[in-house]
């Protein structure tokens, strides 16, 4: 089906169900010019737990908590990979009946990492980057689909409901759950540079749904975030009806953000150079395409939704000057929209520390390389 039909379809069907218990008729948003209800968080995603792999983490050092609240910043998102967090023989694909073998002591590694950050002040938005049956990164074969699968469902609502029992004491003030990462739907799954699109809309609220349910069922008052559909980018007012906040991207435009970037590009030499504001064809994109580009997650939180950006940042093949200009202007659209952010990784190619980029002159930071500009360049925002 294709997911545009499937999305009139699934607003018509809505539009009739103003006495469902969860939906609410868009008319009752039409009128409200709010501000976004969610805190304007700034910060990082840290990466401890990102691969399925857990000896291929990136452990957060115990001074980049404490740097990162001395900064000013007030946000961290965890992204992890389920696999991470399970004993299961990794010589092989995982099989169904493996996804809930949770291991203790892995769960308390992300137990630590939450506690560390919260004692520094730091809000903690937990999410599955990979979940049962879906993650937007080739690397691991899935033996179901998330978006068709009703075992794969199951299998995801178990894993957040054994999350929000383990946190249930926590405040939502200090930690917030983010359900999945960056909904998407390739032809081949296990082809990073294979083509694909949004998740049927229809799919996704069910899912959506089922896994917020489930959270609520523990902890009434959980704050709970869903990712843009299309790989975030993507506003979902079908979604609007839920509970739920929403979580969108700073990567516009993509050739820049991921300039060269190996996991988009088959032939990363072969892609030309970029400049900002950036021509394309006979189109110049500049801040005001940018403010275009948000107007869907605008109107969301005119409609009284939540919305956050979880991630955002250049990696360092993009020419510093470049990213620098082009975020500046990111940065500004987001704080026009009274919208939080957090930078993709604190310390590695997207980082304030050890980006690796070739054009920085860098700030020795007690033996770390600081990009002292970009850090000045977020810190103006707080």
């Amino acid at each position: 089906m294709n997911p545009f039909d499937s999305r009139r379809d699934f607003m018509k069907k809505t539009a009739l169900a103003t006495a469902g218990a969860s939906l609410v008729p868009l008319s009752s948003y039409a009128q409200a010019k709010s501000k976004n209800k969610l805190p304007a968080w700034k910060g990082f995603n840290l990466l401890d737990f990102f691969s399925h792999n857990p000896d291929q983490g990136r452990p957060t050092k115990p001074d980049y908590l404490k740097w990162i609240a001395d900064w000013g910043f007030d946000f961290v998102r965890i992204p992890m990979s389920y696999p991470s967090y399970l004993d299961i023989d990794r010589t092989r694909p995982i099989r169904p009946d493996e996804v809930l073998n949770f291991d203790e002591s892995r769960l308390e590694k992300v137990d630590q990492l939450v506690e560390k950050s919260i004692k520094q002040g730091l809000h903690v938005s937990l999410n599955l980057h990979r979940a049962p049956g879906f993650c937007i990164n080739a690397g691991f074969e899935e033996p179901y689909n998330l978006w068709k699968d009703q075992e794969a469902l199951d299998a995801f609502c178990a894993h957040w409901e054994m999350w929000a029992n383990r946190y249930r004491g926590i405040s939502s003030k200090k930690l917030s759950f983010d359900l999945v990462n960056e909904p998407f739907q390739r032809e081949n799954p296990n082809d990073q540079h294979s083509p694909g699109g949004p998740v049927d809309v229809v799919d996704y609220h069910r899912v959506a749904k089922a896994a917020l349910g489930r959270i609520k069922s523990v902890k009434k008052s959980r704050l709970v975030i869903a990712d843009g559909n299309g790989g975030g980018g993507m506003a979902v007012p079908e979604l609007a009806y839920l509970d739920l906040s929403q979580s969108c991207r700073g990567y516009h435009p993509f050739p820049i953000s991921h300039h060269k970037a190996s996991w988009v590009y088959k032939d990363p030499s072969a892609v030309p150079p970029v400049d900002w504001p950036l021509q394309q064809g006979e189109k110049m994109l500049d801040i005001d395409t940018i403010r275009q580009y948000y107007e869907p997650w605008k109107d969301l939180i005119d409609r009284g939704v939540g919305v956050h950006c979880g991630e955002c940042g250049c990696y360092n093949q993009t020419p510093h000057e470049v990213f620098l200009a082009w975020f500046g202007d990111v940065l500004q659209v987001l704080k026009e929209m009274e919208v939080g952010f957090g930078i993709w990784e604190f310390s590695g190619a997207f980082g304030v520390m050890n980006s690796g980029r070739k054009d920085v002159d860098y700030e020795d930071w007690y033996g770390e390389k600081l990009d002292r500009k970009f850090l000045e360049l977020l810190r103006a925002q707080i």
